[in-house]
């Protein structure tokens, strides 16, 4: 990946955060957002991070799982602030003035079965080995002299994310797990939800052996700004959003950046699959939550079961509220509009799907790779 250099120092293993493999500086443009009265607050939140980063990277497992443990219970003892939070946020999100796509919308709400799954999640990562302090390497390299790579927590993480709630739940639960501070900044949609859930996560590591401030959330761009500057404070930084905003964070910092690539998720539907099977695994990879990064945008479709599958599924679709783009040949079996090249690399985030007929495997991880 970009901004990756020689195995040495940084890495990310098993998505926590852990040092051994270095990560390329880039070369600090001038940032566009500078407000005096926002840089020492901010200054003095990552300060304090960093401070209670290194005691977290000391205490062991029990103590760690101890903090996640006391956090899941204040997350749910905080529900009712919470979700009244999550509610203000949504009903200004759901304004016409306010210009925020439906599928944003739909990443943005926060309670019910998703609040519980998410403090669950919180507890399931108790019952993770423990990421610090494993031997990644053992190499005698003469006699008497040993190499060993071990794993240790890189410090502070700075992590802008989108208007998803939840993401400050699982950015912060993997900190604690993994010895790291983090400093959250979440979209301008999210404000008054994450306020809630930071707070809440503060409260309940008030009385652990972990420090409240090892957590911390940004609130506006000018924050973000200054936080990309303190290289002196913030070990790495994890952008999530657009290629745009990930290569602008890149251009406007000298911290070490873990980017991403964008991507489209793809189902193949084989001449061998079973077709009931393959309706009943689109369908719910498109519907179970349209606006997750991980929903279903293109299906494939082999050209031997092209008609069985796709008068399935047009049915299925139908009854879903599933919008079809097609090839001209997927429209004869199933309704919905003409594909054009562009719906063949976007992601939807909403009940719109790209359906193609492909004459093999072959055909289609080409389309998948190119």
């Amino acid at each position: 990946g970009q901004g990756l250099s020689v195995p040495n120092t940084d890495m990310i293993v098993n998505r926590l955060p852990l040092r051994s493999l270095s990560l390329t500086r880039f070369a600090s443009l001038p940032t566009v957002f500078s407000r005096a009265s926002s840089s020492s607050s901010v200054l003095e939140v990552a300060r304090k991070a960093r401070e209670a980063a290194r005691k977290l990277a000391a205490l062991p497992l029990e103590d760690r799982n101890d903090a996640l443990s006391r956090v899941a219970s204040a997350l749910e003892s905080a529900k009712t602030e919470i979700e009244t939070a999550n509610k203000s946020d949504c009903d200004v999100a759901a304004k016409p003035e306010s210009n925020v796509a439906p599928p944003l919308q739909a990443r943005l709400k926060f309670g019910g079965s998703k609040f519980r799954d998410t403090v669950q999640g919180v507890r399931d990562l108790m019952k993770l080995e423990d990421p610090i302090g494993r031997i990644q390497l053992h190499r005698e390299l003469d006699q008497g002299l040993v190499l060993k790579r071990k794993t240790v927590p890189l410090g502070v993480l700075g992590i802008i994310f989108e208007a998803r709630p939840d993401a400050a739940v699982q950015i912060a639960s993997l900190g604690i797990k993994s010895g790291n501070g983090v400093l959250l900044k979440c979209g301008r949609e999210a404000v008054a939800s994450c306020k809630a859930i930071v707070s809440a996560i503060k409260d309940g590591l008030q009385t652990s052996k972990a420090s409240p401030d090892v957590v911390a959330l940004l609130t506006t761009r000018e924050e973000t700004a200054e936080m990309m500057k303190m290289k002196e404070y913030v070990d790495l930084i994890i952008p999530r959003g657009s290629n745009s905003f990930v290569q602008y964070v890149m251009q406007n910092t000298d911290i070490p950046v873990l980017g991403h690539a964008d991507g489209i998720c793809h189902i193949f539907v084989d001449k061998a699959a079973e077709i009931q099977k393959a309706v009943e695994i689109a369908t719910d990879s498109k519907i179970q939550y349209p606006s997750a990064c991980n929903a279903v945008e293109t299906i494939l479709v082999h050209e031997g079961v092209a008609k069985q599958f796709l008068e399935a599924f047009g049915s299925r679709a139908e009854k879903e509220g599933i919008e079809i783009r097609g090839c001209q040949s997927t429209l004869k079996y199933a309704k919905g509009t003409a594909a054009v090249e562009a719906d063949w690399s976007t992601e939807y985030g909403d009940k719109i799907v790209s359906v193609k007929v492909v004459p093999n495997m072959e055909s289609a991880m080409q389309h998948i790779n190119t």
